[in-house]
């Protein structure tokens, strides 16, 4: 006899476990099926991002800024240590601790708002049933009124350049290393690259990024990839743009890099190899050829506006379906379909969803970039101010960057900010919400901001907006 829910998931990633919550606050009988494995063998929920994304990245990024500021920030504040050393035993079980403390965390959040957890893998059966296969491969199957599929992503592997998990690696591998790489080569200077680039830079190996694309940061707004590629320059990381990667060979004394450039062909020698390319959506095994559901052709699942897939019942959301490949993002999209599904009115908004690089100086934006504008025709006006110009980041010694905001030439409406520097990852937040309420640069420029903040830079760009920004010519 099956199991009879009113929702189950299949992923317990951002997307998949913040679905199974809220769907289980509003009274449904919940369900969730994930087969991640911790690395003590038992079931680790929180997909990627908990276990080995967003957070145990920015437990090594935290831990390797410590040992950067010793030798290049804590000088300058009068303060000097010698001969610092890294225990690496430490260094990574940090973050697994971290990774294991949130991992668990989910597994409580599921048992106070009993939510039903199946360790193994889902696949979606005709007519929402899912058959949840156990590691030892035995097999049973539950039924539920509705399936959201929240099966993630996983990183896309080069022909040329497969994934060994110990010289080429992926952003897992990257996170495990067990000693400081003398040579370290990242294919794909996106947020991956960038954020596990600068980790091991910070802690000492020499790295050489190579981008395929002309343009650094193309997703970016021009004015800030600009400053950011010049920050990260200083700090050592080599960046090729405009090359394209053709063969990677293991040999005895590392990887044996052949890569074009404008200038032909070219070699590189590293210790250690990190292909971070992207990332695809992981949908294999996850669909029984009877049920329905549609695949785009980049292997993403097709939904409508309501991340519904056009089979009765059956939803999907995060990695899986269109849009950024983000846990927040996937996240509210969790939340809106549980609320959809409880006949409640459910909200995501794709126009002011965050975009963070936790590097040093961090990038974040939201909302549309000059160019696009451009390419729009829509009329705008911009206000920029640095951090240089901030007395709590030249305090800090961390006055690098600025925040540039577009808004409307004619309503005056915020269209898009774009920032680089120090906190921006908080800072931004500030602005999605103005954005959310459709607020003006006037609105910003008006608001009290505390002083001395880095928040000032925010309220100082919204000044320049209308020329009237107090601490610098406009």
């Amino acid at each position: 006899m099956s199991d009879k829910f009113d929702v189950i998931i299949i992923g317990a990633g951002p997307a998949g476990y913040v679905a199974a919550i809220r769907a289980a606050q509003l009274g449904l009988k919940t369900a969730c099926v994930d087969a991640f494995t911790g690395k003590d063998g038992k079931q680790a929920l929180g997909g990627t991002c908990l276990n080995v994304g967003c957070i145990p990245s920015k437990a090594l990024l935290d831990s390797s800024r410590q040992y950067w500021n010793i030798a290049h920030n804590l000088p300058a504040h009068g303060i000097s240590v010698d001969n610092p050393k890294v225990d690496m035993a430490t260094f990574i079980g940090r973050k697994d601790k971290i990774v294991k403390q949130f991992t668990g965390g989910i597994g409580q959040l599921f048992k106070a708002n009993k939510v039903t957890p199946y360790f193994g893998t889902g696949k979606l059966l005709k007519g929402n049933s899912v058959e949840v296969t156990a590691a030892d491969g035995s097999k049973q199957t539950i039924s539920a009124t509705n399936v959201i599929l929240a099966s993630g992503s996983i990183p896309i592997e080069l022909p040329f350049a497969k994934f060994d998990g110990k010289t080429i690696v992926d952003n897992a591998g990257a996170l495990d290393f067990t000693a400081v790489p003398k040579r370290l080569g990242v294919i794909g200077a996106g947020v991956i690259g960038l954020e596990l680039g600068s980790v091991w830079r910070r802690m000492g190996a020499e790295v050489t990024i190579i981008e395929a694309l002309p343009d650094f940061l193309s997703v970016a707004d021009a004015d800030i990839a600009k400053i950011a590629a010049k920050e990260f320059a200083k700090q050592g990381l080599d960046i090729k743009l405009d090359a394209k990667l053709n063969k990677a060979e293991v040999k005895k004394d590392g990887v044996h890099l052949t890569y074009t450039d404008k200038s032909g062909e070219q070699k590189l020698v590293v210790d250690k190899l990190l292909v971070a390319v992207g990332r695809r959506a992981y949908t294999k095994d996850l669909l029984a050829d009877d049920t329905g559901v549609k695949l785009d052709e980049r292997g993403r699942i097709l939904v409508d506006e309501h991340c519904h897939t056009g089979v009765d019942g059956v939803w999907a959301i995060g990695d899986a379906v269109r849009g950024p490949m983000l846990a927040h993002k996937g996240s509210e999209e969790g939340v809106a379909v549980a609320e959809w599904i409880a006949g409640k009115a459910g909200h995501v908004n794709y126009d002011t969803i965050p975009f963070v690089i936790y590097t040093e100086p961090e990038v974040a934006w939201a909302g549309k970039t000059e160019k696009e504008l451009k390419d729009a025709g829509i009329p705008y006006r911009v206000g920029t101010f640095p951090f240089a110009a901030i007395g709590r980041a030249v305090a800090m010694n961390e006055a690098v960057g600025q925040v540039k905001m577009l808004a409307h030439a004619e309503t005056d409406r915020i269209l898009g900010v774009h920032m680089v520097g120090p906190g921006v990852s908080e800072l931004i937040a500030e602005c999605v919400v103005a954005m959310e309420f459709k607020g003006s640069s006037e609105d910003l420029a008006r608001i009290v901001h505390a002083h001395p903040t880095l928040s000032e830079a925010v309220h100082e760009a919204a000044l320049s907006v209308d020329k009237r920004a107090i601490h610098k010519g406009n």
